[in-house]
């Protein structure tokens, strides 16, 4: 901008930072942790997350994949395989992105300015990036006056809770909200170790993005793979905003092989459920009160939790807390017997 008072020179913009938003607290945080408990031993334990601690076995990849760009028969092959999985029945509906959050930070940007209701206490990444892209945001606990929002937000299971709303529940809230041109989000992150017929997606209503996990039940969350799943026109919108390219060649190969195996899921579903049981007699008997969760990851109280959670720090295990309820805690699923061992003996202290 030139000077009115210096017509040969420039004077520069001021630069407004916008305000940093406080960081959300999430699972995985082992940087924090160590620098917590610098004395606990290796290799740390962390049940922070809810994600499966026994991976999909990563099949063998050919070197070149890792030096070319994706194209585009290998990313519809991803989807084909993501639409026979989640029995949807085009595969154009999906739209693959790198990670399930990076569609959650998306989508608040594709619509106008709302009113939006989240059902919750839930994941809060939901609430600040409708907030963060100037939607009008309100947490509610129960969905009994939606009618009266633009926008409504389910996860489903929800998390922490395990807090599961009935398929016809969400269908008369679409029906409800694609009357006045709103939408439901449905974030079904966790849904893969439960009956099919607890999601929404395969008579999916109008008005409707569901958000898939692939890195949750297969233990694979380090290859950011998720998915958003809607009617043809708007999943086209969502691959059109992820711009090309979203989804790497190792992520498209691997999510495709994991999509179609059946078998190993079916197998770690019952596993998951076999430990789920285990993980709740273990808190029961170190005075826990079970509060929900999912088959990945229980949710628990304890009147001495923030001791619980020192104990535990200094013998390398992590746990996630909640700065709303200090006395709730949320612990993922031990690995192998050696995890379960450390995990018994800390709680026994």
């Amino acid at each position: 901008m030139r000077d009115p008072k210096h017509p040969g020179e420039v004077r520069a913009l001021p630069i407004t930072q916008p305000a940093a938003a406080e960081p959300i607290a999430h699972g995985g945080d082992l940087d924090a942790a160590r620098e917590r408990f610098p004395g606990a031993p290796e290799p740390w334990i962390d049940l922070s997350t809810g994600i499966n601690p026994v991976r999909f076995p990563i099949p063998a990849l050919p070197a070149e994949i890792w030096s070319r760009l994706p194209t585009r028969s290998e990313e519809e092959a991803l989807l084909a395989a993501a639409a026979a999985r989640y029995r949807v029945r085009n595969s154009q509906m999906i739209a693959a992105a790198p990670g399930t959050q990076a569609l959650i930070q998306l989508v608040p940007r594709l619509f106008p300015k709302s009113s939006v209701e989240i059902l919750g206490p839930t994941y809060e990444e939901h609430e600040a990036c409708w907030m963060r892209a100037g939607h009008r945001v309100s947490v509610v606990e129960d969905l009994n006056r939606s009618d009266r929002a633009d926008v409504v937000v389910v996860v489903n299971p929800n998390n922490p809770t395990g807090r599961i709303i009935p398929v016809s529940v969400l269908r008369t809230v679409a029906r409800t909200l694609a009357k006045k041109n709103g939408l439901l989000v449905v974030d079904e992150a966790f849904i893969d170790v439960l009956p099919e017929s607890a999601s929404i997606v395969s008579e999916l209503p109008p008005a409707t993005i569901v958000l898939r996990s692939l890195g949750k039940t297969y233990g694979l969350a380090g290859l950011r793979l998720g998915f958003a799943i809607a009617e043809v026109s708007l999943a086209k919108r969502i691959r059109a905003e992820l711009g090309p390219w979203a989804v790497s060649v190792p992520a498209l190969s691997i999510g495709k092989a994991a999509l179609c195996e059946a078998r190993w899921l079916a197998g770690a579903i019952v596993r998951l459920e076999s430990d789920r049981q285990r993980l709740d007699a273990m808190l029961q008997a170190a005075g826990f009160a079970l509060l929900g969760g999912t088959p990945l990851f229980r949710l628990a109280r304890h009147c001495e939790a923030t001791k619980i959670v020192e104990n535990l720090g200094r013998h390398g295990i992590h746990v996630r807390t909640f700065a709303r309820d200090p006395q709730w805690l949320r612990f993922g699923l031990p690995g192998d017997e050696p995890a379960w061992d450390r995990l018994a003996a800390a709680l026994s202290k």
